[in-house]
């Protein structure tokens, strides 16, 4: 493998043989003495951009986006809690001494496959509490899911962190917080490298894990949303997304340096084999049962439940906008039936005259 040279500037990223050189604070900005690091921007940024691209959609799955609002909102909820939990169980030694540090969000420590499984749990609840068909909103949030992953990872580009082993790819990348944590690693022999068997130096280039999974989840937008209008049932762009996520995350998950683990085993890696195991499974049983029984399998956006739900809530809307003109309407009629001081005094002075 070629050699990097060695980066004392903490802020520094390089891809050596690309010819790119970068120098990033991961703080953005200070405000009333509170640093906000670019990663909360970043993954702030990717929810978004998620949202600005389902929620005009969401009439397509046959769902009322005014009720599914309250969904969104409980899963990134869920979801943010659901991704410190997860990484916290995992590296509960890292925690066990300091149990405010749990709370510390702006230190790090989200893991995705957390923050999927407490969107779901929390959004599905509020799914059933506002009325909204649990299937149709996961097929539109697993495009959601993508969209947020593939700009979310970008935070971890920034922090210089998540990334895999030595490399010799022409994508290979260093950097000055890559090199010295590599160095504390291998020196004080307690982190997960060390205790996961992974031997990795500092002198030479590393994979960039968040670049892999980055562009694997935006090319996962652009297929999954060209397969919108093909899809056969409600729930196949979920289990489309799990498999072809799960797919991305099973290999470059073995070239991480930092996956949470149960003793030798690779949590996330593991996780993801099931996952795309019995997401293939389930899909390969529901083509054979839709192709045998078309009938049996109606989209929820084409059903009369569906269209009465829509067109009540479009009335609805028509009904406010309407109010809110006649409301204007009236009180302009109002302004004018009333007398125009200038014209009165005008008035009153011809009455003088005369």
């Amino acid at each position: 493998m070629d050699t990097v040279e060695r980066i004392t500037d903490p802020n520094i990223i390089s891809f050596p043989k690309l010819g790119w050189e970068f120098s990033i604070d991961p703080t953005a900005f200070t405000i009333f003495g509170i640093d906000i690091q670019w990663y909360g921007i970043i993954i702030t940024f990717g929810l978004i951009l998620a949202m600005l691209y389902c929620f005009p959609k969401m009439k397509r799955f046959g769902i009322n986006s005014d009720r599914a609002v309250d969904a969104v909102i409980g899963g990134i909820i869920g979801g943010i809690i659901g991704a410190r939990i997860y990484y916290v169980a995992f590296r509960w030694q890292d925690y066990k001494g300091d149990l405010k540090s749990i709370l510390n969000f702006r230190g790090g420590g989200l893991a995705i496959y957390g923050g999927i499984i407490g969107a779901v749990i929390v959004g599905l609840i509020v799914c059933k509490i506002r009325k909204v068909k649990m299937l149709p909103m996961l097929d539109i949030a697993g495009i959601g899911f993508l969209i947020g992953q593939g700009v979310g990872r970008w935070g971890n580009f920034v922090n210089q962190e998540a990334f895999g082993c030595n490399t010799n790819s022409i994508f290979g990348m260093t950097g000055g917080t890559i090199q010295q944590t590599i160095i504390n690693e291998a020196a004080y022999m307690d982190g997960s490298m060390y205790q996961s068997g992974i031997e990795i130096s500092e002198r030479y280039a590393v994979h960039p894990c968040f670049l892999y999974e980055s562009v694997w989840c935006l090319l996962g937008v652009v297929l999954l949303s060209l397969f919108i209008k093909r899809r056969k049932f409600d729930g196949q762009l979920l289990l489309m997304y799990l498999a072809w996520y799960g797919t991305e995350r099973f290999f470059v998950e073995g070239l991480r340096t930092d996956s949470l683990m149960i003793g030798s085993l690779r949590v996330s890696q593991a996780l993801s084999a099931v996952i795309v195991i019995t997401s293939v499974i389930l899909l390969i049983v529901m083509f054979f049962k839709v192709k045998r029984e078309p009938e049996s399998f109606v989209l929820y956006c084409d059903t009369n439940e569906s269209k009465a739900l829509l067109a009540e809530a479009e009335q609805q809307k028509n009904g406010t906008a309407e109010e809110k003109n006649n409301a204007g309407e009236s009180s302009g009629s109002e302004v004018n039936k009333q007398e125009n001081p200038v014209e009165k005094a005008a008035d009153d002075n011809k009455k003088e005259d005369n």
